[in-house]
């Protein structure tokens, strides 16, 4: 199995490689994001342990870029100490799993072996129904080109229809989903933000996307000009 690490503090890089390299990995060390972009898109790695704090490309942007470019390959990101921003802006970007630093490395090797029994397969990190694209890192629609301006929680409703595109979702689910456990509000809410959505990303754009299944929810569909 061969490994990529990106680390730009030398001595850690080194530790990491020998500690890996005893446990049976080939690895491969990165200094910065410029040079892991390159190793990346060079070698086929069967994972990849990448630091978020890198000078230039930082590992964020070094996640991103892969993912757009079709690369797949799992990805473990370090993280600072109590970081959970890191945490989640990690898995936003296309990660797979994450650690916080300083960590055991025996819980690294676990990890790792963990990523490599899942394999690699396509996840993208922006969801697209038809010609909409919603991104769940920056929280933001776009349809034919133009920008959605969303309420946090349509938002939320849209990014769950999306996941589950072109099947029915009942009322009872997007309650679960989008709202906290704590609601106490009329489900009549749901057809309100629905209503809302609809307007924002079918009326405004002539389309009928998001489809109302009489008697069973909604679902979301591709349906381009």
């Amino acid at each position: 199995m061969r490994l990529l690490v990106v680390e730009d503090e030398k001595r850690l890089a080194a530790a990491l490689r020998r500690g890996l390299e005893l446990a049976g990995f080939a690895v491969d060390i990165a200094m910065d994001g410029k040079q892991a972009l390159w190793l990346a898109g060079e070698h086929p790695y069967d994972a990849i342990v990448l630091d978020i704090m890198l000078p230039g490309v930082n590992g964020f942007q070094v996640c991103a870029e892969l993912r757009e470019k079709g690369n797949w390959t799992p990805i473990l990101m370090l993280t600072a100490k109590d970081g959970e921003l890191d945490e989640a802006e990690a898995l936003d970007t296309g990660a797979d799993d994450f650690l916080s630093k300083p960590f055991s490395f025996v819980v690294l090797e676990a990890r790792l072996r963990a990523l490599l029994r899942r394999g690699s397969r396509e996840r993208p990190s922006v969801l697209s129904v038809g010609d909409i694209q919603i991104d769940p890192a920056t929280r933001s629609v776009r349809r034919d080109g133009r920008e959605i301006e969303l309420t946090a929680k349509e938002f939320s409703i849209l990014e769950y229809l999306a996941r589950r595109q072109s099947e029915v979702v009942s009322k009872s689910d997007l309650l679960a989903h989008a709202w906290d456990f704590a609601f106490d509000g009329a489900p009549n809410n749901v057809e309100v933000h629905i209503s809302n959505l609809r307007r924002k990303i079918d009326k405004d754009f002539e389309r009928n996307s998001l489809r109302t299944v009489r008697g069973s929810g909604y679902r979301l569909v591709a349906d381009a000009a």
